[in-house]
């Protein structure tokens, strides 16, 4: 009994052992899972939380804006047409210019072959901004200087009467991030560049759910294998999203939201959605400042070709760059960039994508890189701060850099080209003289006579990307560039003034209310005695010019400048009249383009249109012009200013030019010659040149030793029409006899004079009675008006 009690006390415990064991269970077990299913609970919340902001960004960012595309800048696209200046050498400098490349077979869009004076080309597509333009296969035949035939040989031979090839990218507009990309849709990628990725990079894209453990551990395999990291175990979604989302940092936390991104991208977003947005995403070299993303720039870049025309071995070697852009970069290490090209082609030969000879005769080409030439850069600085300025007027900072606007400008590349070099050698040149300082700079602004358009701007000796821009912003006086301003005001009264009318050139005495007056002397420090109107103008004479001015009135000369379109403010003092007056080169160039307008007033433009990605035309800068001052007016001056250049201070332009080129211009120089100034256009360009000191120093050049010649050298080099002026019909030609004989001249009608004899001096009068109005020497202003003037010694004296 004793033993069967022993027995059963190993299973059977007293009543009050068995209460004290159930306590102890009771207090331990509630509270432990208690705690668990709180602390689970809690952590549940906080990873759904958390992949909820995750799931928000992806969304957010994919379907937003996905990319910020930089604006793409470009020149004035060459339009050519038989007769155009421009030969084989000539033609095929453009062709490099834009980026061509030999190639006997014109595979490409973007090829030509040369065969003696003949071209053949294979043009671009390119979407301007007035309508689209398709590649075509044109032959182009040329004499020693201009085109003498072009014919389209993709329509049996048709003759084309113009040719516009595609425009030069002079710049982009970046965003604060320098990325730059083409977009291009999954339907446009090439079948071998598909293949090529999945061969190399995610064998497994279209069957993982974003990450693939069997790539990882293939990865691995291969890697070993081979003792080297051959093969990468990330999938193109986990690649996505490490370019797309997350920074370059290596650690485990953005390992571990890089696999969660991956998983929600997989479920919210279709294979063909997320493989795409990595053909455009993914990162494939460096171009100067700017980082190339994405097939469709990438192709550009280092093949100058659309992705659809590479072959299959220059596609593969696109794809070598995603290891690593750098390591495989095919320029600098050409070796293992064909190796590792080389790779991936046995890898589509394994898989079957291509066939095992095509592998091998891809392995047998050369990479055919061209040379590294950053299209991006900012090619021309000073012209494109003026078209950002522009730009700045109607659009905002972030439109412009990120939404992939086209801009068309005005530039014409060949001209910018010769300006700048032309204005290097010029000032090395010139400074060489015996007179002269060194240490010069320039600005020099070229326009298209008959539109006011910009062709070209340069702002120093030096081309540099950043840096005080002289063309827009160098406020100089402008010297006795103002004096066609103030004979265009006169001549505007024909009753009283015509373009012989005798001036006196002599001692003129301004009085200066509360200090001493204003005297101003001529540059010879000589007087002339009664000269007419355009003799004053033609050499430049500073006393009878001040006589004029003062009778019209300064206020009135500044009205005319107003209506010439010069806005800057000026200050209405007598010395305006010899060029006080504090303009930049752009404002000249302003003022001188409604003279050569013939009177009507064009703004200058460096814009023709924006286009937004989408082809869609948003801005067009159509040619507007107003009658500014009288055409009849206008053409009186104009002809003085030719008498400027045939008989006047501008006359060296002959030993250049030929004597029937009708060239108009005018010389400016301010006092102990700091600035030296030369305005005047042909039959096809306006320019205006500015030479000077950055420190105001004297430097020993006029007009005519300075900034003449380095007109005179740019305009020899471009222009190719000469100036033919064009009567309005209100004006009158007729004979004005002198002492010194006979010469025709155009009047006004009714302003024209009848014939007297050498000792007349023409005295007030007006219209056919008259033709004429001679200033006395009192000054011609009404002595009783209080002059206000700057002090006497801010006046300029020789001008």
């Amino acid at each position: 009994m004793a033993e069967r009690r022993k027995s059963s006390g190993s299973r059977y415990e007293q009543p009050s052992a068995r209460k004290r064991r159930n306590k102890k269970k009771s207090f331990s077990f509630p509270w432990f899972s208690s705690l668990l299913l709180v602390a689970l609970g809690v952590g549940g919340s906080l990873l759904f939380g958390y992949l909820g902001v995750l799931d928000y960004n992806v969304r957010k960012q994919f379907e937003g804006k996905r990319w910020a595309i930089p604006a793409r800048v470009y020149a004035s696209p060459v339009e050519l047409y038989v007769g155009y200046s421009m030969n084989a050498s000539q033609f095929e400098t453009l062709l490099k210019t834009l980026y061509y490349r030999q190639d006997t077979n014109l595979t490409a869009e973007g090829t030509y072959v040369k065969k003696g004076s003949q071209i053949t080309v294979k043009t671009h597509p390119f979407n301007f901004w007035d309508a689209p333009q398709e590649s075509s296969l044109v032959r182009l035949t040329f004499n020693e200087s201009t085109v003498e035939g072009i014919v389209d040989l993709g329509k049996q031979g048709t003759e084309i009467a113009l040719l516009r090839m595609d425009p030069a990218q002079i710049g982009s507009l970046y965003p604060r991030i320098k990325e730059d990309r083409v977009l291009i849709k999954l339907q446009e990628a090439p079948p071998a560049l598909i293949n090529a990725l999945l061969a190399s990079e995610d064998r497994d894209f279209y069957h993982h759910f974003g990450l693939s453990f069997r790539g990882i551990a293939r990865a691995m395999l291969t890697n070993f294998r081979a003792g080297a990291m051959v093969q990468g175990g990330s999938t193109i979604t986990q690649q996505l999203v490490k370019n797309f989302y997350l920074s370059s940092e290596r650690s485990l936390t953005r390992k571990i939201n890089e696999a969660f991104m991956a998983l929600i991208l997989e479920y919210r977003y279709s294979k063909n959605e997320i493989l795409e947005a990595y053909l455009n995403e993914i990162y494939l070299g460096q171009n100067g400042n700017s980082s190339v993303h994405g097939f469709g720039l990438a192709s550009e870049f280092y093949f100058n070709s659309t992705l659809k025309d590479l072959p299959l071995h220059q596609i593969v070697s696109l794809v070598a760059l995603v290891r690593g852009p750098s390591y495989y970069d095919p320029r600098r290490s050409a070796d293992r960039a064909i190796q590792r090209r080389n790779l991936i082609l046995d890898e589509m030969a394994t898989a079957k994508s291509i066939t095992v000879k095509q592998a091998t005769d891809a392995k047998a080409k050369p990479l055919g890189v061209i040379a590294n030439v950053n299209r991006s850069a900012n090619r021309y600085p000073y012209f494109m701060d003026l078209v950002k300025r522009q730009l700045s007027q109607e659009y905002r900072e972030e439109d412009l850099t990120s939404e992939g606007l086209s801009i068309f400008t005005t530039l014409d590349t060949r001209i910018q080209d010769t300006l700048e070099q032309t204005v290097k050698t010029q000032l090395t040149q010139l400074e060489k003289l015996p007179k002269s300082m060194d240490n010069l700079e320039a600005a020099a602004v070229v326009t298209r006579r008959d539109s006011g358009e910009i062709a070209a701007l340069t702002s120093g000796r030096e081309v540099v990307s950043a840096g005080f821009n002289r063309a827009l912003d160098a406020v100089r006086p402008i010297g006795s560039l103002i004096k066609p301003v103030i004979y265009l005001t006169a001549l505007n009264n024909p009753k009283k003034y015509t373009i012989t009318t005798s001036v006196s050139d002599s001692e003129i005495v301004v009085p200066n209310k509360g200090s001493e007056p204003w005297i101003p002397k001529n540059y010879d420090h000589r007087e002339h005695g009664n000269v007419s109107l355009h003799q004053a103008l033609a050499h430049s004479y500073n006393l009878a010019t001040v006589r004029v001015g003062m009778d019209v009135g300064v206020n009135n000369v500044i009205d005319t400048l107003r209506n010439m379109g010069v806005t800057r403010e000026v200050e209405s003092f007598p010395s305006f009249l010899l060029g006080s007056a504090q303009l930049t080169p752009l404002d000249v160039t302003q003022m001188y383009q409604t003279l050569a307008g013939d009177g009507f007033l064009s703004r200058l433009k460096a814009i023709r249109a924006v286009v937004s990605a989408k082809g869609e035309r948003l801005q067009s800068y159509p040619f507007i012009v107003k009658q500014a001052i009288d055409p009849a007016v206008t053409y009186i001056v104009n002809t003085m200013l030719q008498e400027v250049m045939t008989d006047g201070t501008g006359h060296s332009a002959y030993d250049v030019f030929p004597k029937s080129y009708g060239l108009v211009g005018k010389t400016g120089t301010t006092n102990d010659a700091k600035d030296s100034w030369f305005a005047g256009y042909s039959g096809d360009y306006l320019s205006v040149v500015w030479i000077g000191r950055d420190d105001n120093k004297p430097m020993g050049l006029t007009g005519a030793t300075g900034a003449l010649p380095v007109w005179l050298a740019i305009m020899k080099q471009i222009s190719t029409q000469p100036v033919n002026l064009i009567a309005p019909d209100n004006i009158k030609m007729a004979t004005f006899s002198n002492c010194s004989g006979s010469r025709r001249y155009p009047y006004i009608a009714g302003s024209e004079p009848h014939t007297r004899s050498c000792d007349t001096v023409e005295n007030v009068g007006g219209g056919g009675s008259g033709g004429g109005y001679y200033v006395p020497d009192s000054g011609g202003y009404n002595a009783d008006t209080p002059v206000e003037s700057a002090p006497i010694n801010e006046l300029p004296e020789n001008f």
